[in-house]
């Protein structure tokens, strides 16, 4: 489990080189412009927002071409339809009425100059956690701080985490997607820290924890996989219909709050017991 936990820990750590945030650019050329669906839903008390672009040619300088016009609707188990409206605000799909529980059904449906795309998913149940902390690591002479977060995985359940963070009241980003593949069943800990190591002692950090689906976990887990440097990157696995990019998730999500100054620190050693 040490061996394994350590490989891990570099492994994520390579991947914080290259930062990825919650909204996706991805460019093709003129032949291969698609439609683009970020449709991140919680069962947060908050206004939910839907995401549709297009992708811009190679050379283009706009990161992607917002799309105003389209339909989008999402229904849930009983049949009711929230309508998801255009604010120019967020440059994407508003709904402040939307609610989701959890073990429920969810169909997307957006409608683009007459084609539609569609996904259903479902909202798994939250892992509640039983405590976190804070930990200072040092690696090839860096100084990392992460929030933890010690949880007993269910056994005979897969299970699929993936965390958000905001330091110092900047805008969220991704972090990590974790499964349980390697353990199921057992008592775990998931270290959470920023892309761009922005944290520090005095930092005042919000971690948004979420249970997701199966599909969602593999769509992050593609793209923090993805290599930079590669000359034709492929886009992560879409879990929604007729071609589009992007994905479609409702998950149980929870905020924590860490004002770090207050933590007692806690050692690697510790994580692994």
């Amino acid at each position: 489990m040490k061996r394994f936990y350590s490989s891990f820990l570099l492994l994520l750590f390579c991947h914080l080189l290259s930062s990825c945030e919650e909204v996706i650019d991805i460019n093709l050329n003129d032949a291969d412009q698609r439609v683009v669906i970020e449709a991140d839903l919680n069962n947060l008390p908050s206004a939910q927002v839907i995401y549709v672009t297009r992708t811009v040619p190679f050379n283009d300088a706009r990161p992607h071409e917002v799309v105003t016009d389209a339909v989008v609707e999402v229904t849930g188990p009983r049949n009711n339809t929230s309508n998801f409206i255009y604010s120019p605000e967020h440059q994407g799909y508003v709904s402040r009425s939307f609610s989701a529980r959890e073990n429920s059904t969810y169909t997307l449906r957006v409608i683009v100059d007459e084609k539609v795309y569609e996904s259903t998913e479902s909202m798994p149940a939250q892992v509640p956690v039983d405590s976190v902390g804070m930990l200072r690591e040092n690696i090839f002479n860096d100084t990392y701080y992460f929030a933890t977060f010690r949880f007993q995985d269910p056994a005979g359940v897969p299970n699929y985490y993936k965390y958000n963070v905001s330091v110092d009241g900047r805008p969220f980003k991704f972090f990590s997607v974790f499964s349980d593949k390697f353990n199921d069943g057992l008592y775990v800990t998931h270290q959470v820290g920023s892309v761009d190591n922005d944290i520090d002692i005095n930092s005042k950090v919000v971690v948004r924890r979420q249970s997701v689906s199966a599909a969602v976990f593999r769509y992050w887990d593609e793209l923090q996989s993805t290599n930079p440097g590669s000359a034709a990157p492929a886009n992560p696995t879409s879990n929604i219909s007729n071609g589009a990019l992007g994905y479609f998730g409702v998950s149980s999500a929870m905020i924590y709050e860490f004002d770090f100054s207050t933590y007692q620190e806690i050692s690697i050693q510790d994580t692994l017991q």
